[in-house]
């Protein structure tokens, strides 16, 4: 990247969502793990200590010898040390919060409370909340698999679909039963999307497979349930058309942002998809499991992905694992946010040159849900700006930016 890095976003600044985030999210969030798990009194205690220590509290080192990532932490904590929650950047500050919940309720200490995933109820129903929703995806894969030559109508669509399958962020809508952000029809979801290079990369992808070389894609995924369906519903028909020869789904080591997908989220994901009901869902189900069994569907893991650096300090293995890919398709807000570092670049600076740090090109699929952005008209910012305010992070708006 040849371009000056501009400052991070903090909660101190005042009136913004990421103040927002940090005073009252926070503490919302902690409370509900709290209520919705059957934990015991110390683990309660440790939580709500938590609590208290937001937004003032000096950031502290982590008080878990047994985790894995323990050194890894000590050096991202120690230049914040002296800072409160709302002084150190917002990046760090989230991540932060999420691992220091697994401190608290003794995920990575052997025990009862080992691998313990505190926002399983929730994953859990929205799942079963999407369940119409994904059989109706299913389905439309089913329709378009036996239709070969509409291969460039349904990547678009798939991809559109996965855009829109990010608002299920339950971090952002605590309640599965809350009412969600959400389009009435497709021409009101295509007037939210304010970059839209879907053509482009259908294009690319298309191009690939007509010269037999057959993409490898991988996958930065983002959310369980509804979102994880749709992920899963275009790498299927990727994979089951012959436009892709494999598909890899990059995943978080451990449960954070109440949502993010684990591999043990995926693994449940698809033994649901393999049992259910709907005759398509088990199709794609087990259409999946068999691309799994012959790893032409691969599910990693890394802890990076839980870490809060931005993208462009990425260990050097895997920018190499990255590097073999000829698609990334970065999913949701927190992967956009640590592909630009959640720094105040202006609106309209180029996407493609912010992330040409990356090995290998890129798609982003984000419902914006924070004040991150780029590769905008400063046109569309007026307008936005005049007509929905809140138009940064209440879900309804997102982009479809390629990097080739």
């Amino acid at each position: 990247m040849n371009l000056p890095i501009p400052a991070p976003l903090r909660g101190a600044e005042a009136n913004t969502f990421t103040h927002y985030t940090v005073t009252t999210r926070f503490p919302n969030i902690a409370r509900r793990v709290v209520a919705e798990n059957d934990f015991p009194p110390q683990v309660v205690a440790n939580l709500h200590s938590l609590i208290n220590d937001i937004p003032h509290a000096r950031i502290r080192p982590l008080n878990d010898p047994h985790a894995p990532d323990t050194a890894d932490w000590e050096a991202y904590i120690a230049p914040y040390r002296r800072q409160n929650w709302l002084e150190a950047p917002w990046f760090f500050v989230e991540t932060y919060f999420y691992r220091r919940i697994l401190e608290a309720s003794g995920y990575f200490v052997f025990g009862e409370m080992y691998d313990l995933d505190p926002y399983a109820k929730q994953k859990q129903l929205g799942l079963k909340n999407s369940a119409k929703a994904t059989a109706a995806l299913s389905r439309q894969v089913d329709v378009w698999l036996k239709r070969p030559a509409h291969r460039r109508e349904a990547l678009n669509a798939l991809l559109i679909a996965d855009l829109w399958g990010n608002q299920a962020d339950l971090s952002m809508w605590l309640d599965a039963d809350q009412e969600q952000p959400s389009h009435a029809n497709e021409a009101q979801a295509q007037a939210h999307i304010l970059v839209n290079q879907t053509a482009d990369v259908t294009a690319y992808l298309l191009s690939l497979t007509a010269k037999k070389k057959k993409p490898r894609v991988a996958f930065l995924v983002d959310n369980a349930g509804f979102e994880l369906a749709g992920d899963l519903a275009l790498s299927d028909f990727l994979l089951s058309s012959g436009i892709a020869a494999s598909v890899s789904f990059h995943l978080k080591p451990h449960p954070t942002f109440v949502s993010d997908a684990t591999v043990k989220d995926v693994r449940q994901t698809l033994n649901d998809l393999t049992a259910a009901e709907n005759t398509a869902v088990r199709a794609m189900g087990n259409r999946l499991q068999a691309q799994l069994s012959r790893a032409r569907l691969c599910l990693l893991e890394d802890w990076f992905w839980t870490s809060p650096l931005p993208m462009w300090e990425m260990p050097a293995s895997l920018r190499a694992q990255l590097g073999k890919a000829d698609l990334l398709i970065s999913k949701g807000d927190a992967n956009y946010r640590r592909l630009l570092g959640d720094r105040h670049w202006p609106f309209t600076t180029p996407f493609e040159e912010i992330v040409s740090y990356l090995p290998a090109p890129l798609l982003a699929l984000r419902t914006s849900k924070s004040e991150v952005m780029s590769g905008l008209k400063a046109g569309q910012i007026a307008d936005l700006d005049k007509n929905d305010p809140d138009w940064l992070a209440n879900g309804k708006w997102g982009v479809v930016q390629f990097a080739p």
